[in-house]
């Protein structure tokens, strides 16, 4: 399973933390796995590239870290909106047991 996790503090985005895999098909033919991996890199490379509230990512042994800036500008949180719509969706579709999306205030 797939496990995201959207760190937030006062209603505003800090992070988030993606890890696992979905196994929902053999290696090289998981959609689920392909449609996170892509939301979520695409995700921290456009925060990185149009946005001025990056801080820092991570990818390592198959988790994927992005940290974003004190008080996220419009651009990160319409990107974070988009992945989290995109994500949710596939966890609607897919089921629980591939991916969860979770949210923890810190």
């Amino acid at each position: 399973m797939i496990k995201l996790l959207i760190q937030t503090h006062n209603q505003e985005y800090k992070a988030f933390i993606c890890e696992g895999h979905a196994e929902y098909a053999e290696a090289g033919e998981d959609i689920v796995c392909s449609a996170v991996s892509i939301l979520t890199t695409n995700t921290a490379n456009s925060i990185e590239k149009f946005s001025d509230s990056f801080a820092g990512s991570d990818s390592d042994d198959g988790v994927l870290t992005l940290v974003l800036k004190d008080h996220p500008d419009e651009k990160a949180k319409l990107l974070m909106d988009s992945m989290i719509l995109g994500l949710e969706s596939i966890q609607k579709a897919y089921g629980n047991e591939y991916l969860v999306v979770d949210y923890r205030e810190v």
